[in-house]
């Protein structure tokens, strides 16, 4: 079995934000044969594949890459995993993908305390977080009920205050520039965690996170460099006018 150590040293450094990514999450996962290390990762990269899966219901992104799911799942005509979409709901949701979402962060969750990464349980904290007080704000501008689009409130960090963060996306020019602020908070917050686990099994998670949001980035700004109006994919309600 091919060492931590081995799998740093292996692949290539990243760059700054919004440099150009040196490898894709499907050939990351390639490097990998620890089998509790590799479905951590793809706990990880699965996140950008329900992005690209709702980008392409709505007719966003036409070449999609998914690390985890297959094409045809992206693209809808397969179904997704079980453990995504699971029972029926108990409580009906205002926006149907929240109950994708909230079977992903469950699901997530449970493999992230089954196989004990703290960095995964980190970041989805901030994650969930994160969606949620953009939804809140999205919310409150449609005079809408904001705990009506909380997603598995219970999983999120609460001590984080995102309203400066909320305030810097709000006033953003456009949609892709309000994306590029989330993401470089993103970015940010990855880069102050990545140094906490030096050669260990989450410091894997860091960089996979990282690349994850290069490749993203790179994906958002090439989809909309022709349209600056395109509806964001990672922010609640996305369907509705800003």
């Amino acid at each position: 079995m091919v060492g931590i150590h081995y799998i740093l040293t292996a692949l290539p450094a990243l760059g700054d934000w919004g440099s150009i990514p040196p490898v894709t999450p499907a050939r990351m996962l390639e490097y990998i044969d620890d089998s509790s290390l590799k479905t951590l990762l793809e706990m990880v990269f699965l996140s950008d594949d329900l992005l690209q899966h709702q980008s392409c219901i709505t007719g966003e992104l036409t070449k999609p890459t998914p690390a985890v799911l297959t094409e045809a799942q992206v693209r809808n005509a397969e179904t997704l995993p079980e453990y995504l979409v699971g029972p029926e709901p108990e409580i009906s949701v205002k926006i149907a993908a929240d109950t994708l979402w909230a079977g992903y962060y469950r699901y997530a969750e449970y493999v992230a305390h089954n196989f004990k990464s703290r960095f995964l349980v980190e970041w989805l904290g901030y994650e969930v977080a994160l969606r949620n007080a953009l939804a809140s704000a999205r919310a409150r501008a449609l005079n809408l009920a904001p705990e009506d689009y909380q997603v598995v409130p219970e999983l999120a960090v609460l001590e984080i205050d995102f309203t400066h963060l909320i305030n810097e996306w709000t006033a953003a020019p456009t949609p892709l520039a309000g994306q590029q602020i989330l993401d470089q908070a993103r970015w940010h917050w990855l880069h102050d965690k990545d140094s906490w686990y030096t050669f260990q099994r989450d410091e894997l998670l860091a960089y996979a996170a990282q690349l994850m949001l290069l490749h993203r980035w790179h994906r958002l700004r090439d989809t909309n460099e022709n349209d600056s109006t395109v509806a964001l994919t990672d922010t609640p309600l996305h369907t509705t006018k800003r």
